[in-house]
């Protein structure tokens, strides 16, 4: 075993958690190692957030080609490449990926290759085949991520049963696939398959796609969704899988019955969980475990001294954005910062990248009605808005939620073409805790599918101009 030097810091993970955290303490003077046993960028760079919207941005041009007509234009026959476009994918993640190789070394980290583990307060060993390195350290950031979850009876394989990995390398379109679970993931990949001529059937054991999301958003993305020919099917739960020689026996149960549908493939997403097997918190009893994740307080401390950890590995919502905001948290209290506040969850923003988009952030009216409050929504078409009109993109509509008397934003809901750059406007309303009468004076550019957020707003207190 080679022994290293004494760091400040060491980070064990390179994704959006790991290698913020590592940036930003070296930034803040800390002599600082990261240790990532893949690519750096982790899930998000490499297998999530990045790449999969590459492919999603193909499946939007493809679905505008042929929808094209609408806007003057006539194209024959439009076809798509598959490898074209997953070797446009993985180049994108590569470049991403590049890209926080050379941050690190600008930033003066350590990147060291290898699988890491705590081997004691101040301690990491880091396997890199045939040898073992030993690092030392002040304090220890744990940032090692999630990976998707299987069901009890129900496992990914690879070759029938796919998790995100493989539903984003497809040697070659099926004619069929399942999709159990409608959460973000979910949807997204429901809307490239369906964009691709894939008939497409996606199983919900709870009674509406996107469960997180508003129900007004949820019955309409439902209802946008099977026009554009995705079967939904909710309150069902897939049983059991039976591989046969030439698709897959999908046995599926609802309060009533039971049926047997068939695929040609199975993509499981039912979410992640923490990657907290063999990191060495099994030798630590002040290192609580939770429904496989690791339980720290609001600034990422664990039950030990000086051992922290962030990102997916803490729980939801299991986002980067979030993971990064959380890595800045934590090293700014390793410092002692003064003035640090802890990291609202009800402050960030959801986004999935279907088609169409949908965004989020804060409670929704169900939960803001739950929890006592006296609350005034607006609503505002896209069909009324005249930018969304001239893009003939008119599905869609965004929802705001304001407390009655106090004119607090309690939370924001859109669904429809570029949603998730328009979210961002309510972020910063809510970070700085703007009332009504903010958004209702602040100017909206025009034409802009941003105006739909001021005159949600003045909806809610009916003022409204344009509906």
């Amino acid at each position: 075993m080679v022994k290293k030097n004494l760091y400040d810091l060491l980070v064990l993970g390179g994704g959006p958690a790991g290698y913020v955290a590592a940036i930003k303490a070296s930034q803040l003077g800390l002599k600082t190692a990261c240790i990532e046993k893949e690519n750096v960028g982790g899930i998000c760079l490499n297998w999530g957030c990045i790449p999969t919207k590459a492919l999603l941005k193909s499946a939007e041009v493809f679905e505008l080609i042929k929808n094209v007509d609408k806007y003057g234009i006539s194209i024959e026959n439009p076809k798509f490449n598959l490898e074209k476009i997953v070797n446009r994918s993985r180049e994108v993640s590569k470049k991403l990926t590049n890209g926080v190789n050379y941050l690190l070394k600008k930033n003066k980290v350590d990147l060291i290759k290898g699988y890491g583990k705590i081997a004691g307060k101040n301690t990491l060993v880091v396997e890199q085949g045939n040898n073992t390195i030993e690092l030392k350290a002040k304090n220890i950031i744990l940032a090692t991520g999630a990976r998707s979850r299987n069901l009890k009876n129900i496992k990914s394989d690879s070759v029938n049963i796919w998790n995100y990995k493989d539903a984003m390398l497809p040697k070659s379109l099926p004619s069929s696939i399942l999709i159990i679970g409608s959460g973000a993931i979910g949807i997204e990949f429901a809307s490239f398959y369906n964009a691709l001529n894939v008939d497409v059937t996606v199983v919900e054991i709870q009674n509406r796609i996107l469960p997180v999301e508003d129900e007004d958003v949820s019955e309409f993305a439902k209802n946008i969704f099977k026009k554009s020919g995705i079967n939904i099917i909710c309150e069902t739960s897939v049983e059991s899988l039976k591989i046969n020689k030439s698709n897959i026996s999908a046995t599926m149960i609802t309060k009533n019955n039971s049926s047997i549908k068939e695929f040609d493939k199975v993509i499981l997403a039912v979410g992640i969980q923490g990657n907290i097997e063999n990191i060495g918190i099994d030798k630590f009893e002040k290192i609580k475990v939770n429904n496989g994740h690791i339980i720290v307080d609001e600034f990422y401390r664990t039950g030990e001294d000086n051992i922290y950890a962030i990102g997916d590995l803490v729980g939801g919502p299991w986002l980067a954005h979030k993971a990064m905001h959380e890595a800045i948290i934590c090293v700014e209290k390793i410092v002692n910062k003064k003035g640090i506040k802890p990291l609202n969850l009800s402050n960030i923003p959801g986004c999935t990248y279907s088609i169409p988009q949908v965004a989020s952030i804060g409670m929704t009216e169900a939960q803001a009605k739950n929890k006592g409050y006296s609350i005034k929504v607006g609503k505002f078409p896209f069909k009324a808005n005249g930018k969304a009109i001239a893009l003939s993109e008119e599905e869609g509509f965004v929802k705001t939620i304001f407390e009655a008397s106090t004119g607090e934003l309690l939370g924001a809901h859109m669904i429809g073409v570029d949603v998730t750059e328009l979210i961002q406007g309510y972020s910063i309303a809510k970070n700085i805790e703007a009332t009504e009468e903010d958004i209702m004076n602040t100017v909206f550019p025009h034409p802009t599918l941003s105006e739909m957020m001021h005159e949600s707003v003045l909806e809610a207190f009916n003022k409204a101009i344009h509906v």
